[in-house]
Order: C-alpha cells, then structure tokens, then sequence
C-alpha cells in the first residue's frame, strides 16, 4: 500500500498514521490514535517505575571507645535497615588524639560486621577516608532466596498437578 492510499485511509477513519519502523524494507506504518498511543505509553513508564525499588544508603555512626553493648544496639538497627533490602555505610570517626588508636578502632568495626553477619555481607571493608573509617554492609542475597522458594512451595500445596488428573 502507498503512503498516500495509508494516509487517505487513516483520515477517513479520523485517526493517525504513524510509522513503526521506518529502516524496514518496506517501512512499517500503523493508524491509531497517536494522543491515546502516547497516554498509554505514559502511563506504563509510570507503572514501571512504581515496582522498581530503590536502594538507599543508611549510615551508622561509630566511636572509637563504644561499649559492647551499644555496638549490639547499633548493629540491631543496622540489621533493621538490611532487612528492608537498604545498604549500611558504618563509620568511624577519629577525633584529637583517637588517632593513635588505629587498631581499636578496627576491631570495634570487626565486632561490628560480626555481629550483623546474620543478614549482612560485607561490600567494602574498613578503609580510611580522612579522617574516618567506612565499611559497607549490604543484605545478604540469600535471604531473597527464602522468601521466594517459601512462596513456590505454597503453590505446590495448593491442590494436585494437571498432570495427575490426567491418570485416573
């Protein structure tokens, strides 16, 4: 069909002609509703983005000399924000004369990580960055895993396959 017998066809029906493929051999043309074509559109990016996630940074901040049981309580909340699928930056910053304390600082970030080992995997170890020392924990990927094969089985338990209603 020419352009100009599609062009003619598209005003009769008072709709648009609009092209698809114009690299194609011949080129690919449709009639509709460019205005609605465009509405659609639109409201599928929407959509999409709605059930993306988005990932955000938590930080915890540490000191150098914390007691063990506030270190519990920090690692609880950072545990909370793991949870939720979020990553944890974990600094430690040096003040006056902590620097010389290097090492402690180190191990309060070891005992850190150790005691979010149970939802967390350590992306960054402790590095420093100035005058601080960062780490970053994220979500460990098998808690992802549970979720979903606890999902799969529920299906399983609903009732039998189609396969053995076919035998009886």
């Amino acid at each position: 069909m020419s352009r100009r017998e599609a062009q003619a066809l598209a005003d009769e029906k008072k709709l648009d002609l609009v092209e698809i493929s114009p690299n194609a051999n011949p080129p690919v043309a449709k009639i509709l509703d460019y205005g609605k074509y465009r509405y659609e559109l639109q409201k599928r990016e929407k959509e999409a983005k709605k059930k993306q996630k988005t990932i955000q940074v938590k930080e915890i901040r540490l000191s150098t000399f914390i007691e063990e049981h506030d270190i519990l309580v920090k690692a609880k909340t950072a545990s909370k924000f793991l949870q939720d699928g979020d990553k944890v930056k974990v600094s430690l910053r040096f003040r006056g004369r902590e620097r010389d304390y290097v090492n402690k600082g180190r191990d309060v970030m070891n005992k850190f990580a150790e005691a979010c080992s149970d939802v967390s995997v350590v992306d960054k170890k402790p590095t420093f960055e100035g005058r601080s020392l960062t780490m970053f924990l994220s979500p460990k990927p098998a808690e992802k895993h549970k979720k979903s094969k606890g999902k799969n089985d529920s299906r399983k338990s609903e009732g039998p396959s189609p396969a053995t209603d076919n035998g009886k």
